[in-house]
């Protein structure tokens, strides 16, 4: 018997087509072959879902790890720490071939540099008295230091002591001899003052021959503030208090009514509107000899919150805008805070106009435009400014990744960077030209190591779409601009320093919440500029604010950049010798300072 295998399960036999025409068996092979076709699409249909429902689940579950990862970077940022901190002495053990690799790498280039450097001096001697030949040999600064012993001075030495107690044995004190003092030093604390200024202005009695006497009074000193209730010190430290320690002015007005000061915040916050504008003439200064001279511009944004105005509540309630502070660091010179309203390419491209030099800056999109010539000014046809990478945030991926997924390649590359860090490191004592020489002779063995394993590393990670990749993705992308450091010596990995200098807005922002207008922020800019800058260059913040405040309305106009931070110490020693009573009249904050637009003065 014949049997028709149609499919897996119907089978047709000359029993079942005895009795039927030729027309009826064609019928029935059509029907049986429909039957077939439509089982065939089904079952496709089902491989299709199946495998959509395999593409469904792969994409939740890498959703659900995504989630899960966020959720312990979250948790430890918030219960553990924020620092991007993890144990070295575990990524050593872990990969304790690859750190000897590294290390050796690291020593043959140094040895060569050493054989090198030694070959050079061969045949010099060392002259006759010269201890530095038979001293111990090593790099800057590994001399040995002694532990230190006993309590730490906490106050100048120099400084006399404000109190003095003596405590006297009462059951000895009138018998027995007295033989010595046995003296130490503990800090104490006195409640501020307020002072309370007289100012007298002089009256004379003019006498002209021909002529009745008349009364003339001594001229009121130029002033931020014409006809202010406070002095230039109550002044600057208000404003300190704000946007230096991050105290907002309502709980300001709480502590000065505890020494009987009525002053409400309406009036501190019109104070540092107005004296905030007053100084933006030194940050101006500032900025236009930073964009001309500097070597390298550190940059970094954070966001602020705005009240809105009046106009644009327009009797209801409304929430705040949005501003942003950008932070400028000019080498070792100047920091200057620049508030804009939008976070934009043609916002950025305005503030750095026409300078050239190397910008550091994140990786954010709105610089793109700099780095593309569109800041470049019309007059001065040269080369766009260089983008320097910032190795932190190329660290930080895999930093989370570490902490969150356990990855062994982000383990492996953080132990990498380790190692580049640490080099680098070495040389911060080093002139720029010695430190460039070290870094290309050691560091570029290093760091070339690092992106030849990331990139095959890379290959592998980047079908997964995940956290990793994306980290390996933005090492990648900016190969160029992190190798950028071995440029110039002067150059650094990171840009923390202008995070850092971020921290003064971050922190108080939780404290004040908001600013109140456009023009409030763009003061608080240069207040923040003014204080950073003092802290750049070790100057009390406050005092300088104090005489600033002071010195500024009778200082010649066109000479505002001597009134930086930077020059400050030299411009007030030249204010002080231009006439006797200007040291007095500088300590006191109210009166005349004389000669300052003699030549001599400031230049």
């Amino acid at each position: 018997m014949t049997v028709y295998q149609l499919s897996a399960t119907d089978t047709l036999t000359v029993q079942d087509l005895s009795g039927l025409s030729i027309d009826d068996v064609g019928k029935r092979f059509a029907a049986l072959a429909t039957e077939v076709a439509r089982a065939n699409a089904d079952a496709a249909a089902e491989r299709a879902k199946r495998e959509n429902a395999e593409e469904r689940l792969d994409r939740l579950n890498a959703a659900y790890r995504a989630i899960r990862e966020e959720l312990e970077l979250l948790k430890r940022r918030i219960f553990v720490a924020k620092a991007e901190r993890i144990n070295p002495a575990q990524l050593l053990l872990e990969f304790a071939d690859l750190a000897a690799k590294l290390d050796a790498i690291a020593r043959e280039r140094a040895e060569e540099a050493a054989t090198a450097a030694s070959g050079e001096r061969e045949g010099e001697c060392a002259a006759p008295g010269d201890d530095s030949a038979s001293g111990p040999s090593g790099p800057k600064g590994t001399r040995d230091r002694s532990k230190p012993k006993g309590r730490r001075p906490v106050v100048d030495e120099n400084h006399p002591p404000d109190v003095r107690i003596r405590i006297e044995d009462p059951s000895l004190q009138g018998v027995a001899r007295e033989v010595g003092i046995e003296t130490s030093y503990r800090i104490g604390y006195q409640r501020p003052s307020i002072q309370r200024i007289a100012v007298d202005r002089v009256k004379y009695e003019v006498c002209v021959p021909g002529e009745n006497p008349t009364i003339a009074i001594a001229p009121v000193p130029r002033e931020c503030m014409r006809r202010g209730l406070l002095a230039p010190t109550m002044i600057a430290h208000i404003l300190m208090q704000k946007f230096g320690s991050a105290i907002p002015f309502h709980r300001q007005a709480k502590m000065l009514a505890t020494h009987g000061i009525d002053l409400d915040d309406g009036t501190m916050s019109r104070y540092a509107e107005h004296v905030g504008a007053t100084l933006g003439g030194i940050v101006r200064a500032m900025t236009t000899e930073a964009m001309t001279t500097a070597f390298c511009l550190a940059t970094d944004a954070t966001g602020v919150c705005i009240q809105p105005s009046p106009d644009e509540r327009k009797g209801a309630r409304r929430a705040c805008n949005r501003g942003h502070f950008f932070v400028v660091l000019a080498d070792r010179d100047h920091v200057f805070f620049e508030y804009t309203r939008h976070h934009r390419s043609e916002v950025v491209c305005e503030m750095f106009r026409g300078f050239t030099g190397y910008i550091q800056a994140d990786a954010n999109s709105v610089y793109d435009a700099v780095f593309r010539g569109e800041a470049l000014d019309d007059e001065r046809a040269k080369s766009p400014p260089k983008e320097v990478a910032c190795w932190s945030h190329a660290r930080r991926g895999f930093w989370e990744c570490a902490v969150t997924s356990k990855e062994p390649d982000a383990r492996e590359m953080l132990l990498r960077m380790k190692r580049v860090f640490d080099e680098d490191a070495k040389w911060a004592d080093l002139a720029p030209d010695e430190r460039k020489q070290a870094r290309t002779r050691v560091l570029r063995p290093l760091v070339d190591n690092l992106f030849a394993w990331a990139d095959e590393r890379r290959r592998v990670h980047d079908p997964t779409r995940s956290r990793l990749a994306r980290a390996f993705g933005y090492l990648g992308r900016h190969r160029d601009e992190l190798k950028r450091l071995f440029d110039d010596g002067r150059l650094v990995l990171t840009n923390n320093s202008s995070e850092s200098a971020l921290r003064t807005i971050a922190i108080g922002r939780n404290n004040w919440m908001f600013f109140g207008s456009d023009d409030h922020a763009d003061a608080a800019a240069n207040l923040f500029s003014l204080i950073a800058s003092c802290r750049l260059h070790g100057i009390d913040a406050e005092r300088y604010l104090a005489e600033v405040i002071h010195v500024l309305p009778q200082w010649p106009r066109g000479r505002q950049i001597e009134l930086a931070p930077r020059y400050w110490k030299g411009s007030r020693e030249r204010i002080v010798a231009a006439s006797e009573r200007n040291a007095t009249v500088l300590a006191e904050g109210v009166g005349h300072l004389d000669r300052l637009s003699a030549p001599n003065a400031a230049e």
